[in-house]
């Protein structure tokens, strides 16, 4: 887990904390959150490690995070284009494959007006 926390956002945190906690408290509370942070770890690793065992052998080679909606499309739908049918969607509409003609040129597919 990421936070966008920078420097200065950081000590803003800290001198409302030290503010609303006091000095007394503030190393109590932090070494209390430290405990929490390292248990939800600790229980985050075992509920993995007990649904790649539960699952088996078979999916072993399957990763947690290609599970993520946004790391299945890129892997599943963007990697596998190249850069030319990317253009050949710009140029004529759709990706469909270009033919070429006797004479060796490209030609793109032909257009059915009453398909659109």
């Amino acid at each position: 887990m990421v936070f966008d926390i920078g420097p200065l956002e950081f000590i803003a945190l800290a001198v409302i904390a030290l503010l609303v906690a006091g000095p007394e408290k503030l190393p109590r509370y932090a070494a209390d959150a430290a405990r929490m942070l390292r248990q939800l770890r600790r229980m985050a690793n075992d509920a993995r490690a007990e649904v790649s065992r539960e699952l088996g052998p078979e999916f072993d080679d399957i990763n947690l995070a290609d599970l993520n909606p946004r790391t299945l499309v890129r892997k599943h739908l963007i990697e596998p284009l190249d850069l030319d049918d990317l253009k050949d969607i710009g140029r004529t509409g759709s990706a469909a494959p270009r033919t070429p003609a006797a004479n060796g040129e490209v030609t793109p597919p032909p257009y059915d007006e009453d398909a659109t």
